[in-house]
């Protein structure tokens, strides 16, 4: 499942639009940043630092590297003392979001053999990428968007406190990909979508431990990608029930379930 950030008609002052598009993270990473010269070395280098922080959060995160921090550690082949800071910092909100969630978000599953791993795939990714964010957030005149495989994050550099532009983020119909079934205006904030169309079941229904492959999706909007992230989670695995712990216990974000 996932968003796009549709392009909206500007004032001249903000003039044009510079996008940023790498592989990293096993997905396609997309930096759009406008600016009355979107081109400046700043703006590049900013760009520059953002992938760097999410190529090192693969290093240490990865479920996939076997030289991961992450995998090591599970494997026995290096001391919790020695693994990156990053690890430990993830593990405790993962055990966050299962809390808040009431255990719709889950990063332990159990394998085949019945032995327990910890995966927190599900809230690396918006953790990652609300944190790269920051790198533009020092750079004067600038509005962002980040995009990472149906997570957005948008923002404004140093220096723009009042009238930020609008981006517009369109919602993907998860039954016909084609089709942009909601847009979601934001100036600063994040969305994150949730669903099976696109990679069939890899949502872990943590009550079963069984994928969910049904249709539709789950969108959360909120002003941090982290949370907004991790309750698209949980609202795909139950919508009813994580809207009405969304609206108890987060009230700044918000549900769309299509």
């Amino acid at each position: 499942m996932s968003t796009l950030e549709i392009p909206v008609r500007t004032s001249p002052a903000a003039a044009t639009r510079r996008a940023f598009v790498h592989h990293v993270m096993g997905t396609a990473v997309s930096i759009h940043v406008r600016a009355t010269d979107p081109h400046r070395p700043d703006i590049e280098a900013a760009s520059d630092r953002v992938l760097a922080h999410l190529r090192r959060v693969d290093r240490v995160l990865s479920t996939w590297r076997a030289d991961s921090d992450l995998l090591r550690l599970q494997h026995g082949e290096l001391d919790a003392d020695d693994a990156h800071p990053w690890v430990a910092e993830v593990t405790d909100l993962c055990l966050e979001a299962e809390d808040r969630t009431d255990g719709l978000f889950r990063a332990w599953r159990s394998t085949a053999g019945g032995r327990s791993t910890f995966d927190p795939t599900g809230l690396v990714k918006g953790w990652a990428v609300s944190a790269a964010s920051a790198h533009l957030e020092t750079v004067p005149g600038i509005s962002f968007s980040i995009g990472a495989g149906g997570d957005v994050v948008v923002g404004t550099g140093r220096g723009w406190h009042d009238d930020p532009p609008v981006w517009r983020i369109g919602i993907e119909d998860p039954r016909d990909r084609r089709e942009v079934a909601e847009v979601v205006t934001l100036t600063r904030g994040a969305v994150a979508t949730s669903g099976a169309a696109a990679r069939g079941a890899h949502i872990v229904d943590p009550r079963t431990g069984r994928g969910i492959d049904r249709p539709g999706s789950a969108t959360v909007v909120g002003p941090d990608l982290l949370w907004a992230d991790v309750w698209a989670t949980a609202a795909f695995v139950d919508p009813a029930r994580a809207g009405r712990l969304l609206e108890a216990r987060d009230p700044a974000y918000r549900l769309l379930a299509l």
